[in-house]
């Protein structure tokens, strides 16, 4: 195995004239055997991943690519259409138009040959001979790109599945030809039935230019759909970049100037009018809004920013007027991050696909042996060379193992597309396989269960005193303290009562609260040690209150004015409204969950009763989450981890499946597994179940092109298929594994 040194370089290349899995794995070999070299080639992408060694160019990998028989070369990055010229989008369009042409011309050409082969009523006098016209550019010109394929494969002393088909189609058309022109085929008047079976004939009156035009027909329409649904799986990550503004209005110089998004430059401060899309990611710098960022996130509800806050390229401003600092632009931001784990994943494969590369790459040599040996042994038996040739080249066509190449790539770019388009990036293959196996699910606790910032989530007053009069004037206090906390009973109190009122003679008592007199009345909040130095004591239900809160975890904060205490306000990390729902959701999925967290004990167990969680590992320090995560694994538990931040980067990475959440930081999006991009813990199970469905729709397309080709050989062998049957068959193998995957496309998150 080759030895790849640190610090390798990596490069991605956009692969020319492969026609099936046989040719990535080929490629993959040639690019393998190159020291210093690790490639994977996907035939689906038609990409080549390699990592490699600093003395190797890569000029030195494309003419490795080129000495094999194909093109490479490194593609463009990509670009939305309103960025590109003029020129470019029907040049995307036309990518299929070759193909096109070919299977029209076939179509429209066999059907007649095809007609005239299967009914008899149709044989006109010399109706052969207007068979042969008509078939004669369809295995010529229509199956073109067989015959050059396997051309180029034989001088470099290879075969691949156009082999298989090109043999097969030049085989039956020069049979054909021979007994036109030297054989009895060739009388007027001749007949011969349609049968599913052999007719043992010396063959001179034989002829299968239906098998010929049929097979090139159907081989092509395979093609032709094949390519359709990579392209409509791919669109989701096109889809991503389109997302994004393609003008934004910079300010410079006191001066509006506007100008390309490619354009910005981090630190560049810019302009967002209502309805307007943010250019890149950043913080806000002036004025508050609402921001709709549904097309990127899937959520529905807008979120408020102002001052501070940070924003993301291609959401909506679908408020007031904002001024952004750009802090991530290019290939930096979240949205093209996004994009390049989509093509990563893509990209990729599942260990059951390089099962399938490897058995594709001894499969043809092997099917071609078994068409001589099919041959030998009919015209050993006395069969005739009719029967024994139809035999041999029917095996040829049946052996085509197309779905088997297919089996795994196409339900690979239909579930991560469809992922991506659900907010759930799928950043590789093998993720797969971890999500069946895992049946342990490790949540941290803030930001992931919870909402990661200090909410007021209660307010306990004195008789005759109203909720709304303990808001207005606590939060005016709060309001004018720069303390998360008092921010929290600012921001909860604005959201209840609209707005404050200003305080005066404001000041700030150093580890027991604020003071001040808003609206003409003397006000005190926070600890109850704050009161006690005013003579003031809680009332004995508002003390109960207070230790309820304090025994669960709470922050619980005093309010008292004109000398008397009127209320206690509980703040803490609330908990997300659908963490719950998510819990209930991922134990449906045979997990179980656990809470990690560093917080203490208390506030561990009350969030976890409130989500209904049973077993709780509280106040662990950040470096031993990864301890936890090794611990389980030791028990025989295959474990499943769900974070968002720094601390929990380690522990995504050791787990055996990483889930980081895409409102977290780089470092978690960047060890985990999946990643989802909204903060709700639901898209945890709906990553988890469109993981599974797409390993399950990857399985079962291998197991139907398994037991099609191991079902169809003998048959093919024994004489049993027609050859244009035998071509029908294997290509409708290749749409049904195409069509199964494409199913994927219909995957509908709970969550929405």
């Amino acid at each position: 195995m080759t030895t790849i040194t640190p610090g390798a370089a990596q490069v991605e290349l956009a692969i020319g004239g492969m026609t099936c899995a046989s040719c990535a794995a080929r490629i993959e070999k040639k690019l393998n055997r190159m020291d210093g070299v690790e490639a994977t080639v996907n035939y689906a992408t038609e990409k080549a991943k390699v990592t490699f060694d600093a003395d190797i160019s890569v000029a030195d990998l494309i003419a490795t690519v080129e000495a094999t028989g194909y093109t490479a070369h490194e593609p463009a990055p990509p670009r939305s259409s309103a960025a590109s010229g003029p020129g470019e989008e029907p040049a995307e369009a036309d990518e299929l138009a070759p193909l096109r042409q070919r299977l029209t011309t076939a179509v429209v050409l066999s059907v007649p040959v095809i007609a005239m082969a299967m009914v008899p009523a149709l044989q006109i006098d010399f109706w052969q001979w207007l068979s042969l016209t008509l078939a004669a550019p369809v295995v010529t010109y229509a199956a073109w790109p067989f015959h050059r394929a396997a051309w180029t494969n034989a001088k470099h002393g290879a075969a691949t599945m156009d082999t298989l088909i090109s043999v097969g189609t030049i085989a039956a058309f020069l049979w054909s030809l021979w007994a036109l022109f030297f054989g009895t085929a060739g009388t007027p008047g001749m007949r011969h039935a349609f049968e599913f079976t052999i007719a043992r004939t010396d063959g001179a009156g034989n002829i299968y230019l239906e098998a010929a035009a049929g097979v090139t027909t159907f081989i092509l329409a395979g093609r032709y759909f094949e390519a359709k649904s990579k392209r409509k799986a791919g669109a989701a990550l096109k889809a991503l970049l389109e997302l994004g503004a393609k003008e934004v209005t910079v300010l410079r110089g006191g001066h509006e100037v506007t100008v390309p998004t490619a354009d910005l430059q981090v630190g560049d401060r810019f302009l967002v009018r209502p309805g307007e899309k943010i250019a890149t990611d950043g913080t806000v710098v002036e004025g508050s809004s609402a921001v709709d960022a549904s097309m990127l996130t899937g959520e529905s509800v807008p979120v408020e920013v102002s001052v501070g806050d940070s924003v993301t390229g291609a959401t909506l401003n679908a408020g007031g007027r904002l001024v952004v600092e750009a802090t991530r632009v290019g290939s930096d931001t979240q949205l093209s991050r996004m994009a390049r784990l989509v093509e990563d994943a893509q990209n990729g494969k599942a260990a059951a696909q390089r099962l399938a590369d490897k058995i594709s790459a001894v499969f043809v040599p092997v099917v071609i042996a078994i068409a001589l040996a099919t041959l030998g042994f009919w015209l050993g038996t006395g069969s005739g060379l009719s029967a024994a040739f139809t035999a041999a080249v029917a095996v040829l066509i049946i052996a085509c193992p197309c779905a088997l190449g297919l089996a795994t790539p196409t339900a690979l770019l239909v579930g991560t597309g469809r992922g991506a388009q659900l907010g759930i990036l799928i950043k590789g293959p093998e993720v797969l396989e971890s999500t069946r196996k895992v049946d342990t699910i490790v949540l941290d606790k803030t930001g992931t269960v919870t909402t990661g910032r200090m909410t007021l989530l209660h307010v306990h007053t004195t008789e005759g005193t109203a909720e709304t009069d303990v808001l207005r004037l606590a939060g005016a206090l709060e309001h004018a303290s720069e303390h998360p906390i008092a921010q929290a009973v600012a921001a909860g109190a604005a959201a209840r009562v609209g707005t404050l009122p200003v305080p005066e003679d404001f000041a700030n008592i150093p580890g027991l609260g604020v003071q001040g007199v808003v609206e003409g009345h003397a006000v005190l909040v926070g600890r109850g040690k704050l009161l006690a130095e005013w003579a003031m004591e809680l009332p004995p239900h508002l003390e109960r209150a207070k230790s309820d809160a304090e025994s669960a975890g709470r922050t619980a904060i005093a309010v008292a004015w004109d000398g008397e205490a009127r209320a206690v306000l509980e703040v803490a990390d609330a908990v997300k409204d659908t963490s719950a729902e998510a819990i209930r959701r991922l134990r449906a999925l045979g997990l179980t969950p656990i809470l990690l967290t560093g917080d203490n004990k208390a506030v561990a167990e009350s969030v976890a009763r409130e989500v209904g969680i049973d077993e709780v590992i509280a106040e662990v320090m950040p470096q031993d989450k990864v301890d936890v995560v090794k611990r389980l694994q030791s028990e025989g538990r295959s474990v499943a981890m769900v974070g968002d931040g720094v601390n929990d980067a380690a522990a995504l990475a050791q787990a055996d499946l990483g889930l980081a959440m895409g409102t977290g930081t780089d470092a978690a999006i960047e060890a985990g597994d999946l990643t989802l991009v909204r903060g709700d813990l639901r898209s945890a199970a709906d990553a988890i179940r469109l993981a599974r469905k797409t390993l399950g729709t990857i399985r079962s397309n291998l197991f139907w092109a398994f037991a099609y080709n191991v079902a169809a050989l003998p048959l093919a062998a024994a004489g049993l298929l027609n050859p244009m049957i035998a071509g029908a068959a294997m290509a409708f193998s290749s749409v049904f594994v195409v069509g199964n995957s494409l199913r994927l496309r219909g995957f509908r998150a709970a969550s929405n």
